[in-house]
């Protein structure tokens, strides 16, 4: 495998990085159309759609009673968990709960000085759903990074669904649910999931919202449920963008590259920009030398060939621009100053400072959410957290003085508008309240 090395000024690596943003995000042919006939069989047939789709797509053969994990299972799983991995698992989620609970909104209020009281209401869902990919794969990490941001927001009820293999969760999924508190987990995945979460079936109860990542057919259905319930974004597959000096490991830059290359999908994308040139050269032979032995060696090659590279810039600062151009996932800073580019760099869903700071530190254990914008959302939308899982409500309680002084003004910008019925609306409270009449009487009119 040979890595393209670009220079950045040149049209081969303007045309290749137009490709890139070109394409990351579209959905593959016949997506759209697989997806809507599948909400539509779980919104008729509920739970005998979602036990028929599973058996089609997964391979897992369930009936109505084994839709659901028991409380029971879930318990076992955890008690019977190696004590390192369980100890692996509440060290993740004690960290993870310790940032976020430093991302809870919390309510507000104020008089202004007319005397109005203005205020802001925040509550925690009700009900969330929240989606774990499954099936040849397990990702506890996942569980906790999708449910503990929920339950510090102080929702009440976290349902779970992942597809499954041979008809069971792997066991660390389910030490996972139970050490992050899920209420429920259901044995179901793909869109068929995102359907009964949306609208509800005989066994599932539907939920107010929808998080997680998730191939092309989940994130597709939980753009179409959008409005019947919330989501928090469509997810695409993992992105990295690093950017080093002549200072950085080319070893440990190769080795960040797989890290997010191995996932699997193939949409994946991996990309160096550089300084020096010949860091380039390094990073390219040292993912020569890894890949030898890498268990996932062939699914990796396959994202570097597609959408992996590594670009030679003028300067770091170039490299910010592009950077910012790219709207990454994952951005890593491997120069001698990193906190120094802090500054330059305005988008991208997690910004790891210094070698020392690899994407996957963020994946598992520092704390704040893997579960990040990708395919340039990052423009736009941030990283999971407790806020994601809150409502707003705005609060405005007025006294006579305030409508007193504020309710012309009011009935003249609904005039404006031209909605009398709101100019009205207004005006019958300055001429029918006592002490609003009281104050016009005072003031002659």
């Amino acid at each position: 495998m040979s890595l393209p090395i670009f220079s950045s000024n040149t049209p081969a690596f303007k045309q290749w990085l137009a490709d890139l943003l070109a394409h990351r995000s579209v959905l593959g042919d016949g997506v759209e159309g697989a997806v809507a006939s599948i909400i539509e069989a779980v919104r008729e047939r509920g739970d005998q759609a979602l036990i028929e789709l599973t058996e089609r797509y997964d391979h897992a053969t369930l009936d109505k009673s084994s839709l659901r994990v028991s409380p029971k299972e879930i318990a076992h799983a955890l008690e019977t968990l190696a004590r390192d991995e369980r100890k692996a698992l509440e060290m993740a989620a004690a960290r993870i709960r310790q940032f976020h609970r430093r991302t809870v909104e919390k309510s507000f209020s104020y008089k202004d000085r007319f005397g109005m009281k203005l205020g802001q209401l925040v509550q925690p869902l009700a009900r969330v759903g929240i989606y774990v990919p499954g099936g040849a794969a397990a990702y506890p990490s996942t569980v906790l990074m999708n449910a503990i941001p929920a339950r510090v927001a102080g929702v009440k009820e976290i349902v779970m669904t992942c597809p499954t293999a041979d008809d069971v969760h792997p066991k660390v999924v389910l030490a996972a649910a139970a050490i992050a508190g899920i209420d429920e987990v259901y044995r179901v995945g793909g869109a068929q999931a995102i359907a009964a979460l949306a609208y509800g079936t005989p066994t599932i109860r539907a939920v107010d919202k929808i998080v997680g990542p998730g191939n092309a057919y989940v994130q597709t259905a939980k753009r179409m449920v959008y409005g019947v319930v919330d989501i928090d974004k469509t997810a695409g597959p993992s992105e990295v963008l690093i950017i080093a000096d002549d200072s950085a490991q080319p070893a440990w830059v190769a080795a960040d590259l797989i890290a997010q290359a191995e996932h699997g999908s193939g949409g994946e994308s991996a990309i160096v920009l550089t300084t020096s040139r010949t860091i380039a050269m390094n990073v390219a032979q040292a993912l020569e030398n890894a890949l030898l032995d890498l268990p996932r060696a062939e699914a990796v090659k396959t994202v570097l060939e597609r959408r992996g590279a590594v670009v030679l810039v003028k300067s770091l600062a170039e490299a910010c621009e592009l950077a910012n151009q790219i709207a990454p996932e994952h951005l890593e800073i491997e120069v001698r100053k990193p906190e120094q580019l802090l500054k330059s760099v305005r988008v991208a869903g997690a910004i790891f400072v210094g070698a020392l700071s690899p994407a996957p530190l963020g994946d598992y254990l520092a704390g704040p959410n893997h579960i990040l914008p990708t395919g340039g959302t990052a423009r736009f939308a941030s990283p999971l957290g407790a806020y994601d899982f809150v409502r707003r409500t705005s609060i405005i309680q007025a006294t006579p003085a305030a409508v007193a002084s504020l309710g012309p003004v009011v009935a003249q910008l609904a005039r404006m508008e031209g909605f009398e019925g709101h100019a009205r609306a207004i005006e019958r409270r300055l001429n029918d309240h006592p002490a609003l009449r009281r104050r016009n009487r005072r003031n002659g009119r």
